[in-house]
């Protein structure tokens, strides 16, 4: 069963016209201490509770970014159903909660907070989600100034730095557009063994094995995977600007 079918079984008798927190309270399950409502334990939870709570994370945000500049366009839509393999049978299911977050009240910046919170202890899936996030706001052509300041506010809910956020935009551009220093979050004036230890660390960090083993969902891999050849292709250019071997 795909992560859809799975995330769909898990809200199963949920009313979606409820709190869109509450969903993920729900999924979260065990993940929250039941002698302390307000504490979470998310490291005690299972590698597939991760994943379902990673996806859940993903429509509902998806859907706030896709109306964050006034329009949810087609191809806006089409983008989350194809390329996250989205089954005509799950789609169903997975647009009733898309269409609740997109018509509630209940703010992004409350889910934001939530999913932090959630990944507090999992920032490399942060970043991902956040990376994937990239991709549904590209995906009619151009990230809009509204989208990439909706993004930049997530990156803040998300505790994620200003130098990873501006890694992982950077990642997103053609390899002509890029800068290479701030795809690999080093200085131009760092040296090449510096350069050379933050490549090393991000492909590892970045490498699918080890973001299928933090909870991320084999559906979004092949956007990992991008990032994952941004980084190297950075490098790449680095070394070639040096002339290093």
């Amino acid at each position: 069963m795909s992560i859809w079918g799975k995330i769909i079984g898990g809200t199963a008798g949920f009313a979606l016209g409820g709190p869109l927190g509450a969903i993920l309270g729900m999924m979260a399950g065990n993940v929250f201490d039941k002698s302390q409502r307000k504490t979470l334990n998310f490291h005690q939870a299972s590698n597939q509770q991760k994943q379902n709570l990673f996806a859940l994370s993903i429509i509902i945000l998806a859907a706030k970014i896709s109306k964050s500049d006034g329009l949810v366009t087609k191809d806006e839509i089409h983008a989350f159903k194809e390329k996250f393999n989205i089954s005509s049978q799950d789609m169903k299911q997975v647009g009733k909660v898309f269409n609740e977050a997109k018509k509630t009240s209940y703010g992004y910046k409350k889910i934001a907070v939530q999913v932090g919170q959630l990944f507090s202890n999992n920032k490399i899936v942060l970043e991902e989600l956040l990376n994937n996030l990239f991709y549904i706001a590209e995906a009619d052509g151009n990230i809009s100034e509204n989208e990439l300041n909706f993004l930049q506010s997530l990156s803040y809910y998300f505790n994620i730095d200003k130098n990873t956020f501006q890694r992982i935009y950077e990642s997103r551009l053609n390899d002509k557009e890029s800068d290479p220093y701030k795809v690999l979050e080093v200085n131009r004036t760092d040296s090449n063994d510096i350069i050379r230890k933050k490549w090393i660390e991000l492909s590892k960090e970045h490498h699918p094995d080890n973001l299928l083993s933090k909870g991320l969902p084999e559906e979004f891999i092949e956007q990992a995977n991008k990032e994952l050849s941004s980084i190297n292709l950075a490098y790449d250019k680095i070394k070639k600007q040096r002339g290093i071997n």
